[in-house]
């Protein structure tokens, strides 16, 4: 179940070697950031967005299951989540590695809440 929330949604219109770096970051109720860093290595994709000063300076890393829609055109990503959820995410350090499968153990069980699968 939570593999999935690891990977692109085909629906997500992602296509690989896409470079969404700079893209912004739509939530469902307004714009959260810039992809500041992103991974499409399976089982671990990922977006690791810039909140700037919305939540004064905060780094969020997002499961690529949470993208809903990429609109290169625009440069947006689109993800279903509100901006009080990817708030109350768990907090990104950037001395642990992005791929540490604790933190993403924690993330998927935060995330996993609000989907269904």
């Amino acid at each position: 179940m939570s593999d999935s929330l690891w990977g692109y949604q085909p629906s997500s219109g992602h296509t690989a070697g896409a470079d969404l770096t700079g893209y912004s970051v739509e939530a469902t109720d307004g714009s959260i950031g810039k992809v500041d860093k992103h991974s499409e290595e399976v089982g671990s994709a990922y977006l690791l967005v810039d909140t700037g000063v919305w939540i004064f300076g905060k780094h969020v890393l997002l499961p690529a299951g949470t993208v809903k829609r990429i609109d290169a055109e625009d440069r947006k990503v689109h993800v279903d989540l509100t901006k009080e959820q990817v708030k109350d995410s768990p907090e990104f350090d950037r001395h642990l590695q992005t791929e540490d499968p604790v933190y993403h153990q924690q993330l998927s069980a935060y995330y996993l809440a609000y989907r269904v699968m």
